[in-house]
């Protein structure tokens, strides 16, 4: 069944076309990825399928009925909501009589209401509904439904907007970019929550682990036409690579057609025939087919850069608190040269703190930070670029420097280094304002490896940059020879860049485990010395014994919320079902009462036994801490 169809799409800021002539469909069932290089109109696209703008030509059609639902990369919440107000704000009716019922547990003196909100969950069997909504806010860390959404971080809005959209239970969803800002537990347990849902899906996500694990189709977004693929990534890199040798074989025949007829043109200097003027026609159009091929932009560097002493940067005895709590103490490590060295764990739990200590930003709150004479750290941070109007991309990275020495005496000029991260010649003269958010993380990413340094911070680099650039950089960083630092959510990119990491458990405590993600994953995420290592591992389909697998400590604010509400609603359905028992002992009852009170018995019987199960799952929380 189709949901969606667009038809000759185009879309156009001033003289830059980002694409035209786009014919797409979206059909049940399918969980389809965007894919596009920053700049080539990705979010544009999703934007026109969301009615949020108007395409320049061509239309888009929905199918009647369908719920859509769209997680843009920058959301627009009312700062005066609060997280539980942004999260009914709804046109699902369902949702709206959750809302209701969320309010009315509220006011536990106003007993009338509440049991009207009662009945209407029992109406709308809403319960389902309700345990998806806790399991959604617990595993995206929203535990206040209080807070203002003004009052947020980034990060809690963009969480909170993903949360808003997935609750809403669309036909479609529509999502930008859904993992950034999200720690490894939380895109794993997103990943399996997307498989199992029936939801249709298109996204854009430079995840290429998640883009594996939820998509079923690829539509790739070049030169301004789609090109759809079957399968998950791998499937599309082994088809794209197929489409890749066939095209490079086309090129070679055209090449040798191109310098037959330049030869013949060279004998022919006029047009004496039809035949001939045919002929010299077609040539043109071979001439222009046969110059128009991709640049090799793939160059093995050797970086000549500053060589690493004995002692690059040493952590003694380090500690870093936020207000009275310490976000990790008793630190201690000895850099290498040329090591690579991921940092994972939830967010909170001082990732950031740590670059910021080993780059001589922050000062520890105990211990002491002691950098080699020789270190010269360069530092890619989340801020991104404040572009200068007027500023173009060229002068950007010029001001830090004008080229990368080689060995052998050669260069990399910044010119070289914006074409090698695919900002060709025009695009070095563009101003900087009119970039995307992804192109200007690429600028920025330039900006700090144009000053040649052999230590380089990473954090999170690979936030909005297309699945191209992060091959672009992934390779870059493989040729580096200095010693790498690097946070980031993009499990893809850790495997291939890191050799070990460093586990924040979110207790104050950092474990060097001997390997990269995937290794730390198949161990089923050990225990570190100080505590567990923060990341549950995903969630299974199967259901749990009550207690089972659960974590250990203190309930949060919305748990124990959650807690105290299941314990009415566990009484208040224990007295229907006593009700409807009652109901079935009396000998005069009438057939078809008793038909309808079955009914309401196995949906009441269902709803119980999972408000028990969670009940007991909350109750092995607080009996661990």
């Amino acid at each position: 069944m189709n949901l969606l169809s667009a038809e000759n799409l185009s879309k156009a800021y001033g003289e830059r076309e980002l694409f035209s002539g786009l014919t797409l469909g979206i059909n049940q069932g399918q969980k389809i990825a965007l894919i596009a290089r920053n700049g080539s109109g990705k979010s544009t696209l999703l934007d026109i399928l969301a009615g949020k703008h108007p395409p320049d030509s061509g239309q888009v059609t929905y199918r009647k009925g369908i719920r859509v639902a769209y997680l843009e990369q920058e959301p627009a919440l009312d700062p005066g909501l609060t997280v539980a107000q942004t999260l009914f704000a709804s046109d699902n009716e369902t949702v709206r009589i959750l809302g209701q019922y969320e309010e009315a547990l509220k006011r536990p003196e106003d007993t009338k209401g509440y049991q009207r909100a009662f009945d209407a969950m029992e109406r709308a069997q809403a319960w389902d509904l309700e345990t998806r909504f806790n399991q959604i806010l617990s595993r995206l860390k929203l535990d206040d439904p209080e807070a203002r959404v003004g009052t947020l971080s980034g990060g809690q809005r963009r969480r909170l907007a993903l949360a808003h959209t997935l609750i809403d239970t669309p036909d479609l969803l529509l999502l930008d970019e859904p993992t950034n800002h999200l720690d490894l537990e939380m895109i794993e347990w997103l990943e399996d929550y997307i498989r199992v849902q029936d939801t249709s899906l298109l996204m854009v996500t430079h995840d290429r682990y998640f883009l594996d694990r939820t998509c079923t189709g690829i539509l790739e977004l070049d030169g301004g036409r789609l090109n759809p693929y079957p399968g998950n990534y791998q499937e599309y890199l082994r088809e794209k690579e197929a489409r890749e040798a066939v095209a490079a074989t086309t090129a070679k025949k055209t090449q040798s057609l191109y310098k037959q007829e330049l030869e013949w043109m060279r004998k022919q200097p006029k047009a004496r025939t039809t035949k001939s003027k045919s002929r010299i026609e077609d040539f043109h159009a071979l001439k222009q087919k046969a110059l128009n091929r991709p640049q090799e932009r793939e160059m093995e560097l050797e970086i000549n850069m500053e060589r690493l002493g004995t002692k690059v940067v040493e952590l003694h005895n380090t500690a870093v608190r936020f207000g009275d709590e310490p976000l990790f103490q008793g630190f201690s490590y000895a850099f290498k040269r040329g090591e690579r060295v991921g940092l994972i764990g939830p967010n909170g739990s001082g990732k950031t703190s740590l670059l910021n200590l080993v780059a001589g930003t922050l000062e520890p709150t105990a211990g002491k930070v002691v950098h080699g004479e020789t270190v010269q750290i360069g530092y890619y941070t989340q801020k991104g670029l404040r572009p200068d109007p007027g500023k173009r991309v060229i002068d950007a990275v010029r001001e830090f420097g004008d080229y990368i020495p080689l060995k052998k005496g050669r260069q990399l000029s910044a010119q070289q280094l914006l074409e090698r991260f695919l900002f060709d010649r025009k695009a070095q003269y563009d101003f900087i304002e009119k970039l995307s958010g992804g192109e200007q993380k690429r600028l920025m990413l330039c900006t700090v490896l144009i000053q040649n340094p052999n230590f380089l911070i990473l954090d999170e680099p690979t936030n909005d940059l297309d699945i191209l650039t992060l091959t672009v950089l992934e390779a870059f960083l493989q040729d580096f020879p200095g010693t790498l630092l690097i946070v980031s959510h993009d499990r893809y990119f850790m495997d291939k860049i890191t050799d070990h990491l460093f586990v924040f458990d979110g207790k104050g405590g950092i474990r060097d485990f001997p390997g990269n993600y995937t290794d730390y994953r198949l161990t089923g995420f050990p225990e570190t010395e100080s505590g567990d290592a923060g990341m549950e591992e995903a969630p299974k389909t199967q259901p749990k014994t009550p207690g089972s697998g659960m974590r250990q400590g203190k309930r949060s604010y919305r748990e124990q919320r959650e807690y105290e509400t299941l314990e009415k609603e566990i009484e208040a359905l224990e007295a229907r079902k006593s009700e409807i028992e009652a109901a079935f002992a009396r000998p005069d009852a009438d057939g078809a009462d008793m038909d309808a009170l079955s009914i309401e018995m196995a949906g009441l019987l269902q709803s119980l036994e999972a408000k028990t199960e969670r009940w007991f799952e909350l109750a092995a929380i607080e009996e661990g801490g």
